[in-house]
């Protein structure tokens, strides 16, 4: 997540760190609105530059420009309203191939069409849970430093604290409770839990007093 004003430089943050994390490779299908300098970001970081070769006859050779990778598709999803309501959603491909572009949607399992549910769902989710990031309350942060602490306690909490119905796994029998509830099935998880980083659920103490590995320091220092 990169704090700030909507702006084309962060467009290019928010692009490189998706591609930082994927090392440049694991996300191949990106979606996103109409906002034209996400188009400007992707070619930026996910182009290679070529020189394309001169063809025989008179005239200036080619110059070198940015290809992108073959299997890469971008699509924008624009929603026109009309009276807060919307009344057309037109989807469309920058990058890539259609065909492409439904063989990735129907390799990923959750979704048939080009949409940006999923984000506006973690925007509101964050909303929600960071109170600096809300609209219309008394709570906005004024610098990015103070931002960048809240949100790293909301991954922290996120991330280790709480478990989510989608990554919860069946319990091998079922777990009386107590009184007249019906039997435990499910076992809680968290997205943690899920990539394999801890065994159970942590506590809000857990987080705050869990002392992080120090990481490798430049040479020299």
């Amino acid at each position: 997540m990169v704090p700030g004003e909507r702006s084309a430089e962060n467009c290019k943050k928010v692009v490189q760190e998706v591609y930082d994390r994927t090392d440049g490779k694991g996300a191949m299908l990106l979606t996103s609105d109409a906002y034209a300098p996400y188009a400007t970001a992707i070619e930026e970081v996910y182009g290679v530059w070529v020189q394309p070769e001169r063809k025989p006859g008179p005239g200036r050779p080619p110059g070198p420009r940015r290809e992108l990778p073959a299997g890469l598709v971008y699509a924008t999803v624009c929603k026109k309203r009309e009276k807060g309501r919307v009344v057309e959603v037109i989807r469309t491909v920058v990058f890539g191939m259609w065909c492409l572009l439904e063989w990735w949607l129907r390799r990923s399992g959750v979704s048939n069409t080009i949409n940006t549910s999923f984000v506006e769902r973690l925007n509101l989710t964050i909303r929600q849970h960071v109170a600096a990031v809300g609209r219309r309350v008394s709570t906005l942060c004024k610098g990015e430093a103070g931002l960048d602490q809240q949100l790293a306690l909301y991954h922290g909490y996120y991330n280790f604290c709480l478990p989510h119905g989608s990554v919860r796994q069946p319990l091998p029998q079922p777990v009386p409770t107590n009184g007249t509830g019906s039997a435990k099935q499910w076992r809680p998880c968290t997205p943690a839990m899920a990539a394999g980083l801890t065994d159970h659920v942590w506590t809000l103490r857990e987080v705050l007093l869990f002392r992080v590995p120090p990481w490798p320091q430049p040479a020299g220092v």
